[in-house]
């Protein structure tokens, strides 16, 4: 039986010991939230969390209901599209929205409270309130969040470590941490299928100089699951000797799905943010190791971004108010069903934006709403009786890719483009893919 909750803690799908670490973390500060993973994690989460069930006993979020929710807490993410199916509450009126991030970017989820700052992991932010608090840790719970804070320092060596960073290691080490269960989940797979994946990588590197900094890429087709691949990413750079590396796997077709796009990049330089690189493809990290997934993406397409990322270049500066047309053909919320379908006619579109007084959009009406119809004298009703509420929308100073993700994932043609509530212009399938001439295929 799915639970309920009215509170929640969440972080990121392929949730790694950062993000558990921070979840558990939080649910000591949040005692009344319930925690939740998202269906995917980190191979290695998966197996501490198998051996360690008993302990850290945590459902998936196939496992909860949304419809009690009036408060959401997630950490080590601060974007709704990197969490595990929690759109429906984006919109939802009351909403009480808390993140813990250790990204300093811009985001995309505004919030009453929590902390985003930049330092070396999520668990170190969320250590210190235990700390402040004095709140008591088990010897496990200490365990499991130095693992957190560990894998996303690089064991306190990536060039992203703050001195808060030594300090909550020593705290959780004084609190009974076990270092050797923490290596022994660190420690990453490498096999049979990860020595093959290095071998046609390094047969397929391509070194070049971009803006000054040596970067290689290397696509590579690979079938079925392989873990690690951010192991092998590690070890190609450090052998080819770069100071940047991108791997960018594509995964085979399967029956009825289409191939998925893998990148993991990593970096030696403190110039050059891998973190900031991923967010703009849609992903997340930190400056020396990020990653991202693209649905329905080619690979020379991605690679081509990113080097227009390093490169600096006009075309990877481009947002959403660059692309978007206005003034935007809208109907009122009062406008008959009537009067709609006989502009959809006359103009050719598929859907409206639904706006109440100046431009304040409130919903979406498109042809498939017109299905509800069942009398002729449906027709007389305005449009705000049809709409649909939960309009996809996209704010100006995002990036097309962002919106190709959004029209890719929810099935929409159209993005109104929002500011401040108001609708200020609108984006299409069609700019989209004219802009990425070759990110979607036809």
């Amino acid at each position: 039986m799915q639970s309920t909750p009215s509170a929640i803690i969440t972080t990121h799908r392929n949730a790694d010991f950062d993000a558990l670490a921070s979840v558990v973390a939080a649910g000591l500060i949040y005692p009344d939230a319930q925690p939740v993973l998202p269906k995917q994690v980190n191979p290695n989460v998966r197996g501490f969390l198998s051996i360690h069930k008993d302990i850290f006993d945590i459902p998936r979020r196939d496992e909860i209901e949304l419809d009690a929710v009036r408060r959401l807490i997630v950490v080590d993410a601060n974007r709704w599209d990197r969490l595990d199916r929690f759109e429906e509450l984006r919109e939802r009126t009351g909403l009480d929205l808390i993140v813990w991030d250790h990204h300093e970017d811009s985001g995309q989820m505004p919030h009453r409270s929590g902390r985003i700052m930049e330092m070396g992991s999520t668990t170190t932010l969320l250590t210190r309130v235990l700390d402040r608090r004095r709140k008591l840790l088990t010897p496990m719970q200490a365990t499991l969040m130095l693992a957190g804070l560990y894998e996303d320092t690089g064991n306190l060596s990536f060039s992203s470590t703050r001195a808060e960073d030594a300090y909550a290691a020593g705290y959780l080490l004084d609190r009974k941490a076990d270092l050797t269960i923490v290596n022994k989940f660190l420690r990453p797979a490498y096999g049979e299928k990860q020595k093959a994946v290095l071998f046609d990588m390094l047969k397929a590197a391509r070194r070049q100089k971009i803006n000054g900094y040596s970067v290689s890429f290397s696509r590579l087709s690979i079938e079925g699951h392989v873990s690690s691949l951010a192991v092998v990413v590690a070890m190609y750079r450090d052998i080819v000797n770069v100071d940047a590396a991108f791997g960018i796997f594509e995964s085979s077709v399967r029956k009825r799905k289409r191939a998925r796009c893998m990148v993991i990049g990593r970096s030696g330089i403190e110039g050059l943010d891998m973190g900031a690189i991923m967010r703009s493809l849609g992903g997340g990290g930190h400056p020396g190791a990020g990653s991202a997934q693209l649905r329905e993406a080619r690979p020379e397409a991605v690679e081509g971004m990113i080097r227009d990322l390093i490169a600096g270049n006009q075309q990877a500066s481009v947002q959403i108010s660059d692309l978007m047309s206005f003034p935007v053909q809208s109907v009122d919320e009062t406008t008959s069903m009537e009067t709609v379908a006989r502009l959809l006619r006359q103009k050719g579109y598929t859907g409206l934006p639904v706006v109440r007084g100046e431009d304040l959009l409130v919903g979406v009406i498109s042809r498939r709403d017109f299905r509800k119809i069942r009398k002729e004298a449906q027709l007389k009703a305005p449009v705000k009786a049809f709409m649909s509420t939960e309009a996809r929308t996209i704010a100006p100073g995002l990036s097309p890719i962002h919106a190709a993700r959004i029209m890719v994932r929810h099935d929409v043609g159209r993005l109104p483009v929002v500011a401040k509530g108001k609708i200020i212009g609108i984006i299409t399938r069609s700019d989209t893919m004219r802009y990425f001439y070759d990110l979607l295929p036809d």
